[in-house]
């Protein structure tokens, strides 16, 4: 089931000599109106266009961009993201299918602005609806040519466009569906456009490719257990909290992402030093107006033996209007009560088609 922190997740090693693997062979599903269908599947293509204009706040589910499987950093449950999505599903699979490698979308639209983006979602769906993401996609389309020289989309022409996913070794088993979701939101994992993007996706012309391989008796079978070096002792005097929050204050319309990586504060006892370290990030948008995007972080590190301390607080926060972003940064440090500096930065920085 989708859960943001797993103990332990079933799957197994494989082996290939070259990368990408040589034994992927290449499944293409053809876009339907909420399908996908075989390439050959009978039936008349979707020739009109599907429009997608997502919420602001889709993607407060994403999880980390990079999970440290320490914390409660990994998607949830993907139902709520699909309400903000264009959702294509396989009917329900006769047989698991395993992928190996990237998946990619081959998709036509058009955008009704000259900056917009695409976030693309593959999910495994259980029998009960539940949707776990497996893997993910983003691009500017500006950048559709290439990222050397972004080029403003022309607003109502048809464009055809690449998005390749992560690289990923999962299986779908039998009697669940692959999910695909488009939307032109997946904040705060992407910063939004400099305007609201309403996007017309054209299933006809569209196909998603994904890398199947057959399971191999060659297969590496595992490795032993891990072994790593014994933890020095310690004592713990003040517990930490690690924590994942989405807020939405309906009386704002204000909706926002809290991460909490607290550890604490601890008692190296070999050394007898006392270590804190604390992290607090906030990620808000306020109904439509991408402008209100906002992400900030604080972090908090100290040391500290006998009557010797010393800790440092830092503080960032992004904005951005329609032309540029805003960055403000500080940083103080301490020794004992005492502030022994401080620097503050102000930055602008142009958005270039971001």
């Amino acid at each position: 089931m989708p859960f943001t922190s797993y103990e332990q997740r079933a799957g197994r090693w494989v082996k290939e000599e070259t990368w990408p693997s040589p034994r992927a062979q290449r499944m293409t599903l053809r876009l339907a109106r909420d399908q996908l269908l075989d390439e050959d599947a009978p039936g008349p293509p979707t020739e009109e266009g599907l429009v997608v204009h997502s919420p602001l706040s889709t993607g407060l589910f994403a999880g980390k961009w990079a999970s440290y499987a320490g914390a409660p950093d990994l998607p949830g449950d993907q139902q709520e993201e699909d309400g903000g999505a264009l959702v294509f599903d396989t009917a329900e699979l006769d047989e698991d299918i395993e992928v190996l490698g990237a998946a990619v979308l081959e998709v036509e639209l058009c955008a009704d602005v000259p900056v917009a983006m695409l976030a693309v979602r593959l999910s495994d769906v259980r029998p009960n609806n539940e949707a776990t993401r497996v893997s993910y996609g983003l691009l500017n389309l500006t950048h559709r040519n290439g990222h050397a020289d972004p080029e403003p989309l022309i607003p109502g022409e048809r464009v055809r466009v690449r998005v390749q996913l992560n690289d990923i070794g999962q299986r779908f088993p039998a009697g669940h569906r692959i999910r695909l979701a488009l939307s032109t939101s997946y904040w705060p994992l992407a910063w939004p456009p400099p305007e609201p993007a309403c996007i017309t996706v054209y299933p006809a012309a569209s196909r998603l490719h994904l890398p199947v391989r057959e399971p191999d008796e060659s297969d590496f079978p595992g490795f032993d257990a891990p072994e790593a070096a014994r933890p020095g002792p310690e004592t713990v005097t003040e517990a930490g909290e690690s924590a994942w929050r989405v807020i939405r204050d309906l009386g704002m319309n204000e909706s926002m992402l809290e991460i909490v990586n607290d550890d604490g504060v601890r008692r190296l006892d070999d050394i007898d030093l006392t270590v804190r370290r604390k992290a607090v990030e906030r990620y808000t948008v306020v109904g439509s107006d991408v402008t209100s995007a906002a992400g900030e972080t604080v972090w908090e590190r100290g040391l500290e033996r006998g009557d010797w301390c010393v800790y440092t607080v830092t503080r960032t926060r992004l904005t951005c209007d329609a032309e540029a972003f805003y960055l403000h940064a500080t940083l103080d440090a301490y020794e004992g009560d005492e502030r022994v500096h401080s620097s503050n930065w102000s930055e602008r920085i142009e958005r270039r088609l971001v």
